[in-house]
């Protein structure tokens, strides 16, 4: 029998190659150019970490599903799971599309105000749903402001 977390896993997978597979090489070229904060030092680290974070988000995903598995406010839940997914996928290949800096951060942005209402939203349902998005309300703001300190240092790329 197929279980919630291979679905919501699967799922997962399928978005983030589809998206992936968006990211252009001349954006990837426009955006290795860029000039980093001195205080980048984790930049290879950064795949590892969304992976991560990705992961607690099915695990998350997961366990609001089996609390309530099929009911109208579960299936708007994995319906926001599946926009913060989304959103957050969305960021490489549109700023790299646009060569825009200020788009990533606004993307950015919008991926965290998502994920701090499904937050709210889950900590009504599961403490430990809940505990699992931790790492992206930490990790997003991260990005986001990563994003924004590189656009100061690329005047002509925001």
């Amino acid at each position: 029998m197929i279980k919630p977390w291979m679905i919501i896993g699967g799922i997962m997978l399928a978005l983030a190659f589809a998206i992936g597979s968006l990211v252009t090489p001349k954006g990837t070229q426009w955006f290795n150019r860029l000039t980093r904060p001195r205080w980048l030092t984790f930049e290879k680290a950064i795949p590892f970490i969304w992976t991560f974070v990705f992961t607690c988000g099915a695990a998350s995903a997961t366990l609001i599903w089996e609390e309530d598995p099929g009911s109208s406010q579960t299936w708007l839940l994995m319906g926001l799971y599946v926009l913060l997914e989304l959103v957050t996928l969305a960021y490489s290949p549109i700023m790299l599309r646009m060569q825009s800096l200020k788009v990533g951060t606004l993307i950015g942005g919008a991926g965290g105000v998502l994920a701090v209402i499904l937050a709210i939203w889950v900590a009504q349902i599961s403490g430990w749903a809940l505990i699992l998005l931790i790492p992206y309300l930490i990790w997003s703001p991260i990005g986001t402001y990563t994003t924004w300190a590189m656009s100061r240092l690329n005047p002509l790329d925001v």
